[in-house]
């Protein structure tokens, strides 16, 4: 099984202002358990637009998944925004 649960297409207005050194950056997650252990994972792949499918796919197993939320959590928190639910 694979199936896609979000992605975000970069654009370019979303770029910092006076920082042009910035990658302009796409993302998507999604889950899968296309593996020998047959353990099923969320999938996040991170590419540079206009470079598809060279970019970098890390495998998560659920409690890496869930960190990866925690520490997105708490950074919204940090910069006093609403980390939702």
């Amino acid at each position: 099984m694979r199936r896609s649960i979000d992605d975000h297409p970069f654009t370019p207005d979303e770029l910092p202002p006076g920082d042009d050194d910035v990658q302009q950056l796409s993302w998507a997650v999604a889950i899968s358990d296309d593996y020998d252990d047959a353990e099923p994972r969320v999938v996040l792949t991170v590419e540079q637009v206009g470079r598809a499918g060279a970019g970098l796919v890390s495998h998560l197993p659920p409690p890496i998944a869930r960190r990866l939320r925690t520490a997105l959590r708490d950074a919204l928190r940090e910069l006093g925004e609403d980390p939702g639910g």
